[in-house]
C-alpha cells in the first residue's frame, strides 16, 4: 500500500469505480453525442482518421460524458500530457508542502577557515536547483567559516539509483536540453547557456556562458555579415569536457542571442564540480582537492541545508512549460519517498500504478518509461487521463493542480493558441507534442458555468496537422457545454 497525504484524498477512491465504468460505457447510455462537426471537418482536412484519435469530454462534477470517440480504452502515446499523471500523483502522495533538500556536510577538522577534510554535497533530487539557489547555498557555507578546502569535494547522488542514461536514444540529438537526464544532484537543469554579443566595431563576437565553469575555455565564432538565418547551425559547435569551440560564424545581423545546450559529453559530477570550483573561487574560497562521487560518511557533520520551492511551484514549471527533466526528477522522487529505496523508474512506475489502482482507475494499457512523455513507449488511455483529471478536480488540492496547467491564450505552451476565441482565458490545458503525436488534456469552463474535463489524443503521421481539430473542440465545449 502507498501512503496518501490526508484522509480526504483517500476517500476520493470511493466513487472511482463508478466513474471508470461511466467513462468506458457506450456513449448512448449517457446521452453523449459523436464528435461535433467542426472537429470532424478539421480532422478530415488534416487527413487524420477518427480511429487514430481518442476523445473524451466529461462533466467534471458528475463524470457524465458530453461526447466521446470509440477509443476511450485504447492506449495512445500521450507525449507530454503524461506529465499530468506524474504531477497529480506527486501532489497527492507527497503533499502540497513537500520540498526537496540539498545538504552540505564536512568530514574533517575546521579551524581558521581551513577545512582539513572533505566537503560532501548530498543531493535530494531538487528539480529546481538553479544557479541563483546554488550560489546562495555556497554563500551559506562561506558564512559558516569555510574558506580553504584541502580535501575532496564528494558528491552524494545516492538518493536516486545509479543508471545508464543515453541522451541520444530518444531522437539522436543529445545536445538538446530536453534530452538531459535526471540526477539526485541536478544543477541548473544540466544545461549551458551560451550568450552571443556581436561587436561590429571590433569585428568580433563576444561569448559568455552560464554556469561559469573552472577550466572551461570558449573559442568564439567569427563575425560575419551574412543574414542571420540558421544561426545555430552556422556556429559549428564542438563541446566537450574542457571547452566549447565554435568553428563557424555568427552574423552581426543576429544581434544578441542565447543558445541553451545540453553538455552531454560531460558527466554530472564533472558538470557540478566545474561549476562549484568556479563559484567557490568567485566567493573568495579555494579548493585543492578532487571532485569524486561518494556518500555521506558516519563521521560527517551537517553544515548547511537548503530547501527547494514547494511542490506546487515545481509542478507549475513542469506543466506550463513542459519541462522534461523536472518531470523525471519528480517521478524518481516518488519512487524514493514511497518505497524508502533509491528512486528509479521501476519502483516509481510501480508507485504510480498502485496509486491509480487504489483510486479504482483501470491501468490496463498504461506504460510508464520516464513520466515526462518524452518517450516512444509510454502509453495511456483517454479513459485513464479523464479519470485522473475528474478526481483531481474533486480533490482538496484542485486549485494547486489546475493552476499548474497552461491558461489558454495566455501562458505556457497554450499562450499563442485560441487568443482571439471566446475560450481564451476559460480553459487550463496541457499539451503534448512528438513527431506523430498531438495531445491536449485539461479543463474547460464553459459559458454555461459548468467545468468539463477534455482529453484529445492523436497518434498518426499527420498528427502535426491536428491542432486545428483540437482547438475546435475546446471552443465547441466552451460554447455548448
Amino acid at each position: 500500500m502507498f501512503r496518501f497525504s490526508s484522509p480526504a484524498l483517500r476517500r476520493l477512491s470511493l466513487s472511482s469505480f463508478t466513474l471508470a465504468v461511466a467513462l468506458l460505457a457506450p456513449a448512448s447510455s449517457l446521452f453523449a453525442q459523436g464528435l461535433p462537426p467542426p472537429v470532424v471537418g478539421a480532422l478530415r482536412v488534416a487527413h487524420i482518421p477518427q480511429q487514430n484519435t481518442g476523445v473524451v469530454v466529461v462533466d467534471a462534477e458528475s463524470g457524465k460524458r458530453l461526447l466521446a470517440s470509440s477509443n476511450v480504452g485504447q492506449p495512445f502515446n500521450p507525449a507530454s500530457v503524461m506529465k499530468l499523471v506524474t504531477t497529480d500523483a506527486a501532489l497527492e502522495m507527497l503533499g502540497p508542502t513537500y520540498t526537496w533538500k540539498t545538504q552540505a556536510y564536512i568530514d574533517g577538522s575546521l579551524a581558521g577557515g581551513v577545512l582539513n577534510g572533505d566537503l560532501i554535497l548530498k543531493g535530494g533530487g531538487d528539480p529546481k536547483l538553479v544557479l541563483e539557489n546554488f550560489w546562495l547555498f555556497l554563500r551559506q557555507l562561506r558564512a559558516r567559516g569555510i574558506k580553504d578546502i584541502r580535501g575532496n569535494l564528494v558528491l552524494d547522488r545516492s538518493y536516486f539509483a545509479e543508471s545508464s542514461y543515453d541522451p541520444s536514444q530518444f531522437d539522436g540529438d543529445p545536445q538538446k536540453p530536453y534530452n538531459a537526464g535526471p540526477d539526485a544532484l541536478l544543477l541548473n537543469y544540466r544545461t549551458q547557456a551560451f550568450r552571443f554579443e556581436p561587436d561590429a566595431a571590433a569585428g568580433v563576437v563576444n561569448v559568455s556562458m552560464d554556469p561559469p565553469m573552472a577550466g572551461f575555455t570558449i573559442t568564439p565564432p567569427r563575425l560575419s555579415q551574412e543574414p542571420c538565418g540558421d544561426w545555430q547551425g552556422k556556429l559549428m559547435l564542438n563541446n566537450d569536457l574542457n571547452g566549447a569551440s565554435f568553428g563557424g560564424t555568427y552574423a552581426a545581423d543576429c544581434g544578441p542571442r542565447v543558445w541553451y545546450v545540453h553538455p552531454y559529453r560531460m558527466n554530472n559530477a564533472q558538470y557540478v564540480g566545474a561549476s562549484f570550483v568556479q563559484m567557490w573561487a568567485e566567493l573568495g574560497g579555494s579548493f585543492s582537492g578532487r571532485v569524486v562521487n561518494g556518500v555521506v560518511t558516519p563521521s560527517a557533520r551537517l553544515m548547511v541545508e537548503v530547501q527547494s520551492p514547494t511542490l506546487p511551484e515545481v509542478i507549475r514549471d513542469i506543466n506550463k512549460y513542459s519541462n522534461n527533466v523536472m518531470a523525471r526528477q519528480v517521478l524518481l522522487t516518488l519512487g524514493a519517498e514511497m518505497t524508502g529505496q533509491p528512486g528509479d523508474t521501476v519502483n516509481a512506475a510501480r508507485v504510480v500504478r498502485g496509486w491509480l489502482n487504489d483510486k479504482g482507475i483501470d491501468t490496463n494499457g498504461l506504460a510508464i518509461e520516464n513520466g515526462a512523455g518524452l518517450s516512444r513507449v509510454e502509453r495511456v488511455t483517454p479513459s485513464l487521463l479523464a479519470s485522473v483529471l475528474v478526481q483531481a478536480y474533486r480533490s482538496p488540492l484542485m486549485p494547486e493542480f489546475v493552476s499548474s496547467l497552461p491558461l489558454v491564450g495566455y501562458d505556457g505552451t497554450m499562450r499563442r493558441r485560441l487568443k482571439t476565441q471566446s475560450v481564451a482565458g476559460q480553459a487550463h490545458i496541457k499539451t503534448g507534442t512528438l513527431n506523430d503525436v498531438r495531445s491536449i488534456a485539461g479543463y474547460v469552463q464553459a459559458a454555461s458555468g459548468k467545468t468539463y474535463v477534455v482529453v484529445f489524443l492523436i497518434n498518426h503521421a499527420a498528427a502535426p496537422n491536428g491542432q486545428k481539430a483540437q482547438d475546435a473542440l475546446l471552443q465547441w465545449v466552451y460554447e455548448n457545454g
